[in-house]
């Protein structure tokens, strides 16, 4: 990959970053990304959100990567955190830190900054 495309990835990653920073309480907590976005790792990798969920893609177009793991809340409290590829249930955890930190420990294999492409350009 040239130096560019890997620039132009990361400028489109910060700026989604950014701009889902700025999301208020109706569209998502925003101390779920400002969480994530604590993580280096994390915050190198293509966020979205939906349905209030915060999901992280290894690519910043659609189709996303579904390999990175997610902090679902759950209703009486805490998060269960699972990638979606494989149906990996990787933990329930009381704390939006302790889910993000789940996350960031277990990358799927080869991940690194998010590439500017989909996931056959991976």
């Amino acid at each position: 990959m040239a130096n560019h495309e890997m620039s132009d990835a990361a400028e489109l990653v910060e700026a989604e970053w950014n701009r889902i920073l700025g999301y208020g309480p109706d569209r998502i907590d925003p101390l779920v990304a400002r969480t994530a976005y604590t993580h280096p790792a994390l915050r190198e990798l293509f966020p979205m959100v939906s349905h209030g969920i915060l999901y992280l893609s290894r690519c910043t177009q659609y189709p996303w990567t579904h390999d990175v793991a997610t902090a679902f809340p759950q209703a009486a409290g805490g998060y269960r955190v699972r990638r979606q590829s494989d149906n990996t249930l990787l933990g329930a955890v009381e704390t939006v830190e302790e889910a993000y930190e789940l996350i960031a420990a277990n990358p799927p294999e080869g991940c690194g900054p998010a590439v500017d492409g989909t996931p056959d350009d991976l």
